[in-house]
């Protein structure tokens, strides 16, 4: 552990910049505190506390000097290691031939500045996908058979591996949090090369990596004292005992499999708009589409990968149908998914308790809420196949 002052941690951002790397960090911009490229200290969001709930987003002032008060906004890393939309390929006709061109990535390495435990947690989810290509486990009735896949992306593994990660450790959860039930905050346990705990003169910092190390020995840092590391302390506990949400994992994926016709589907498919947000704000989703593009001339092609969402018709299109027709199929399909067949395709839930979807879905449903209303009528309730 180390001590840094606010000064010093101002001259730690300047020295990553000095390395060759972008700043990404957490900015106050169109009443939200939103990831974007900063300059330095000065763009962090000082002074400032959201008020969240479901459907509900607010900045207020404080008016004091701290700068991590607040839980997180509505981005997360994903939207800098899984793009929005990327080419992922391009072809053109030379003479009679054609060339395959791979991506190009020409970015300066990226230094993530604040992200929390629950969105370091969604990195290393997204990794198991994107960067790794995890083995995946498909149960069945007889035996648990052991799958391989091991493409991954590369584009989005170098992108990945290039940048280093500051986390920084809650003070404040948000109302719709939940991190604590999923394991996943609100303390940094992974994931990052430096993890920061904000006390009243400024930092006491945890060293995971080399990396982190290196960059740290640029800036003037001492021990911290035993109260500074038992202010830290108190920081993380008192945070995980203010969680504004809780969810009951136990026996699950098993709760939601057995109950996959309860009738609780429709009632939250009568408020949904299946408008998507929620996959959008998500850190973790990660479904997407393949578009192709032919110019005029037809002498060059490419390829583009674009963010999808589950909650949409086509997403389900196959062999000529709409798989999912009904918005309960659709919901369905998302929320089991991420508490259920996530676990078993890639070992590991899909949640990580952000609370993201809940405060960002236009009609504030409440994932925990939904979960928590199946599993109180559990085998209670008469159910028909739809």
């Amino acid at each position: 552990m180390r001590y840094l002052d606010r000064s010093a941690f101002a001259r730690l951002l300047s020295a990553l910049v000095e390395s060759g790397y972008d700043l990404i960090g957490p900015t106050v911009r169109d009443g939200a505190i939103v990831l974007d490229g900063i300059d330095g200290v000065d763009d962090l969001p000082r002074g400032v506390r959201e008020v969240q709930d479901r459907g509900t987003y607010r900045l207020e002032r404080t008016g004091d000097e701290r700068l991590f008060d607040w839980a997180h906004g509505p981005d997360s890393g994903k939207r800098f290691l899984f793009r929005p939309s990327e080419v992922v390929g391009r072809t053109r006709r030379v003479d009679r031939e054609v060339v395959v061109e791979p991506p190009g990535d020409e970015q300066r390495p990226l230094a993530f500045v604040g992200l929390r435990s629950c969105d370091l947690h969604a990195i290393s989810v997204q990794d198991r996908v994107f960067r790794f290509g995890e083995p995946a486990y498909r149960a069945r009735r007889e035996a648990s058979v052991f799958i391989s896949f091991r493409t991954g992306d590369p584009t989005y593994r170098v992108r990945r591996e290039s940048a280093l990660f500051i986390g920084v450790n809650c003070a404040v959860p948000g109302a719709t949090c939940f991190c604590a039930s999923m394991g996943t905050g609100p303390r940094c346990t992974t994931g990052f090369d430096l993890a920061l705990t904000e006390i009243a003169a400024g930092f006491v910092v945890d060293v995971a990596t080399v990396r982190g190390e290196g960059v740290l020995a640029r800036v003037g840092t001492r021990e911290p004292t035993a109260d500074e590391l038992e202010q830290a302390e108190r920081v993380t506990r008192d945070a995980a005992e203010h969680m504004g949400r809780e969810l009951d994992t136990s026996d699950m994926p098993a709760l939601l499999y057995r109950n996959r016709h309860h009738p609780r589907w429709k009632e939250v498919a009568a408020r949904c708009l299946a408008c998507g947000n929620c996959t959008l704000a998500c850190p973790t989703c990660f479904c997407h589409d393949l578009v192709d593009g032919v110019s005029v001339s037809g002498g060059e092609t490419s390829r583009t990968r674009e963010w999808a969402s589950c909650f949409s018709e086509e997403y389900s299109w196959a062999a000529g149908v709409v798989v999912r027709q009904s918005r309960d199929a659709r919901y369905r399909q998302w929320l089991t998914h991420k508490f259920a067949s996530w676990i078993d395709q890639f070992g590991t839930s899909g949640c990580v308790g952000c609370g993201r979807c809940i405060t960002w879905c236009p009609v504030g449903i409440d994932v925990t809420e939904e979960v928590a209303a199946i599993r109180a009528t559990d085998g209670e309730v008469e159910v028909v196949a739809s």
